[in-house]
Formats: structure tokens, C-alpha cells, sequence
């Protein structure tokens, strides 16, 4: 049957036995063996602080950046390895998503960013990217502080930030940096609040589009306020901030999740400000345990595994070592990624878009060369299943005879280090090609907060 074409619900599949017989990269089971997590090990513990923030290229003014102190030293008693706590991709500026400042920048102004982070720690540091910028980032002032409610924080968590010992930083065009590690005492799925200072024009923001959270903004310089009041003006995009990192408690392992996809991990249609995409429902999984875990959110609205796009990132298979291999102590990736490769490219054929058609064959080529680069750095894949379109807006028959093959071959493969299938968890029984009416959103495409619920709910935290 290698070149027949089966018949399911009326809609063309492509035989799983087509796929099986495509060449097969060399699969490297999830255990490393003890040669390689003591490789695995050395790497995670070579070099202090400063040697980790060196490899960004940003610097601290007068100071190298994220120069080392003794507390924040890698496996020291005062601070213990650093660990995800939070992060965000970055993305080149770009209009749309209602109120919007990525175009038009900063200058003399506070922006103030509420995130929450997935486990917790004694000390806390930050990451700035100005990996779009195209001029060079001055950040004046930074502050960090436990959050109260919308833009007001907690009197007497408010910490000033330094980057290398100084107050201010400037980050070249393209550059990223941490900041120096700072004493605050936060709890699993605590809220924090970032607070940047931009005094000098910053010119076009990285940032990323749908934070699915509010942002506030205010004219001069608030970065120690603990009240709301100067923060007059509101976005749902993430600017410059693209992580968060802990240390302190319990050892850090390689064991940080990291969520990599689309809109659907982004968490489109989620209720805003509540945290209920499927990779905080997740973190809530692990922390009811008693054992929180780092759980990072790679997702960008709009992304595809095999294309760049214009104000949706860039294509998978280029973002996947910055966005997810370069994050601390990661041990495991879960990719759903493909759905946008696949409708666009349908759409393309009866519209203007100017998305290539993707083959079954491509999209395939795009999910081992992300098993490639994981495993290179012993990293695990979990390989999502894509989830059921149809009614969405760029649904067609022959679309969703691409995402049946794909799953077919997540499913049998054997390629990837475990299969998350949340096609079955998401879609109606009454129609596989669906989403099951409570878990929809509303456009047929996006999970409801429900829909991500059951996301998280069928994810085996002991194959993480």
C-alpha cells in the first residue's frame, strides 16, 4: 500500500505506511547514559555567572555583563543554580494587537510588565532582548517587585535591578542580557512585576504580541512606585522582557519544560490576565504535586514550523535553539507546531497569501530537524499531535488530510522521545475533525480556557 491513498470520513489521507519508508534520522533514546548526563552536567555547571550572561552580547554600562557575585555563583550555598522561572519569545516589531508600542518605542517612559512564574526561589534575575532592535537599547533603571494587583506592587518587595554592578545597561542592536541576581523570596506561581526605565529614545521594541496580559505605561520615571497611579496607559504585549530566572530552594536539575509552537501554546483566546493558557495549567499540575517544575511558554501567535512570517517570528526551525535549547537546565521540549504551515499554505491556493504550500514530506523534514538540534544538546522531544480545524477559517479537506498524515506519523514513528496526543483530547467524539464544542473557543482553531485545561490534563508528567 505504499502508494495508495486511504479513505477516512470522506476526506483523502495519505497512507501511514508513505511515511514510515521516508528516511529516518538516528533516534536517541530519552536516557543519556552516564557518560552523557555527566557531559550533560559538566556543561549545565562550566563557568559563574558572568560566563553564562557573556555568551549574550549585551554589557553593563561600565561593568561586564551579569558580572558574577559570590551569592549568585552556580551551586553556591546563597544562591544555587539558576532555573526558568518564566519566559517569552521575542519577536521583531509589528502593528496590530490592539494597543501596540513595539512600532514607536520609548522614550522617557516607564513600562511596567506583570508575569507569572512557574516555580519559585530566594533570588531573582531578569532577561532583556533588543534581539530586533536596530539601534542599540539604553535601559536607564529596572526594578523587580512582588505583585499586588494590576499595575501596583507589594510596598517593601521593590528591589532595584544593576547589570553588572551598574544601575543602567545598554544592550546592542540584536543583543541580549541578564541582570545581576537580586534577594527576593517568591512562591510557585507567584505574579512579579518588572518595572524598565527607557529615558533615551529606544526606537522601534522587540516584543512579544500576545501576552494574554496587561502592560502598563507611564510618562517619566516610576520604576520604585508601589501604586498604580501613574500608569495610565495599557497594552496586551510583553516589551524588551523575554525572561525570568530563579534560584535558590531545591537543587535545579535539567528539568525545565518548555512548551514550543503557535498560537495555540501562546494561549490565544485564553481569558487575559487569569493565566489559563495550557502551559500555566500545566505548572499547576506539577506544583500540586508538592514539586514545582520550570515550565517556559517558546509559543508566538501566527508561527510556522517551515516559514518565516511577517509579525508571526520566525520559522521554527531557525527560533528553536534561541527560543528553547539556550533556556537553563531544559530537559525537555513538547512541540506542537504545523497547523499554521498547513492552513495558510491551503489558503495561499484561493487568496493573495504568500505562504508556499508545505507537503507532508516538508512538515516532517521541519519536526526531525527539531528532534536534531534537542537531542544534539540531550534534550528531550515530546511530540504533540496537531489539533482538529475544522470550521476555522483556513480549513479545507485537503489540509486536514495533511494533519491527519502528520499525526500519523508523530503517533508511529517512534522518532520522538514520547507522543502527547492532543488531537484525542481536544476533538469531539462525534467528529473527530472538530473540536469538542466545550473545549472551543469560539473560531473553531483555539482552545477554550477549558481546552487548555484538558491540554495539560493529558500530558504524563512522568514522561517529562
Amino acid at each position: 500500500m505504499s502508494g495508495s491513498i486511504l479513505r477516512r470520513s470522506g476526506i483523502a489521507l495519505i497512507s501511514t505506511a508513505v511515511l514510515v519508508a521516508l528516511p529516518v534520522l538516528p533516534f536517541r533514546p530519552a536516557g543519556l547514559g552516564v557518560q552523557g548526563a555527566a557531559a550533560v552536567t559538566a556543561s549545565a555547571a562550566s563557568g559563574p555567572e558572568g560566563a553564562v550572561a557573556g555568551q549574550r552580547t549585551g554589557q553593563g554600562q561600565g561593568h561586564s555583563a551579569g558580572r558574577v557575585t559570590p551569592g549568585d555563583r552556580p551551586g553556591s550555598g546563597l544562591g544555587g543554580r539558576w532555573r526558568g522561572g518564566w519566559a517569552a519569545s521575542p519577536q521583531a516589531p509589528a502593528g496590530g494587537n490592539g494597543q501596540n508600542w513595539s512600532e514607536t518605542g520609548f522614550v522617557r517612559q516607564t513600562v511596567r510588565q506583570v508575569v507569572r512564574v512557574s516555580t519559585g526561589g530566594s533570588r531573582a534575575r531578569i532577561e532583556l532582548s533588543n534581539r530586533y532592535g536596530s539601534t542599540p537599547l539604553k535601559v536607564a533603571g529596572a526594578s523587580i517587585a512582588r505583585t499586588a494587583r494590576g499595575a501596583s506592587v507589594r510596598p517593601g518587595s521593590v528591589r532595584a535591578l544593576t547589570f553588572g554592578h551598574g544601575r543602567s545597561a545598554t544592550i546592542p542592536a540584536g543583543g541580549e542580557l541578564r541582570s545581576d541576581g537580586v534577594g527576593l523570596t517568591v512562591g510557585a506561581l507567584e505574579s512579579l512585576t518588572v518595572t524598565l526605565y527607557l529615558d533615551a529614545p529606544t526606537g522601534p521594541a522587540t516584543f512579544h504580541a500576545l501576552a494574554m496580559a496587561t502592560s502598563y505605561r507611564a510618562a517619566g520615571d516610576h520604576r520604585s512606585d508601589t501604586g498604580a497611579a501613574a500608569f495610565a496607559e495599557t497594552s496586551r504585549s510583553w516589551y524588551y522582557l523575554s525572561g525570568i530566572e530563579l534560584s535558590g530552594g531545591r537543587a535545579a536539575h535539567r528539568d525545565a519544560v518548555v512548551t514550543f509552537g503557535d498560537s495555540i501554546t501562546d494561549g490565544y483566546g485564553s481569558t487575559p490576565d487569569a493565566n489559563r493558557r495550557y502551559p500555566d495549567a500545566l505548572a499547576e499540575r506539577f506544583a500540586a504535586t508538592g514539586r514545582s517544575r520550570s515550565v517556559l511558554n517558546a509559543g508566538i501567535s501566527g508561527n510556522q514550523l517551515t516559514n518565516d512570517t511577517s509579525g508571526s517570528g520566525e520559522k521554527g526551525v531557525a527560533r528553536f535553539r534561541k527560543d528553547v535549547l539556550d533556556e537553563s537546565n531544559v530537559g525537555t521540549v513538547i512541540v506542537l507546531e504545523g497547523i499554521n504551515d498547513i492552513g495558510a499554505s491551503e489558503r495561499s491556493i484561493t487568496s493573495d497569501s504568500l505562504t508556499p504550500e508545505v507537503s507532508v514530506r516538508q512538515l516532517i523534514a521541519g519536526q526531525r530537524e527539531l528532534i536534531r538540534q534537542a537531542h544534539s544538546r540531550g534534550v528531550k522531544v515530546i511530540g504533540a499531535t496537531l489539533t482538529p480545524f475544522k470550521g476555522a477559517s483556513y480549513y479545507t479537506e485537503r489540509g486536514e488530510a495533511k494533519r491527519d498524515a502528520l499525526n500519523d506519523w508523530i503517533r508511529t514513528s517512534g522518532e520522538f522521545d514520547g507522543v502527547l496526543d492532543l488531537d484525542h483530547a481536544l476533538s469531539d467524539p462525534a467528529d473527530r475533525h472538530r473540536i469538542a464544542a466545550p473545549y472551543d473557543v469560539g473560531d473553531h482553531l483555539h482552545p477554550s480556557d477549558a481546552g487548555y485545561r484538558a491540554m495539560a490534563a493529558a500530558v504524563d508528567l512522568d514522561a517529562l
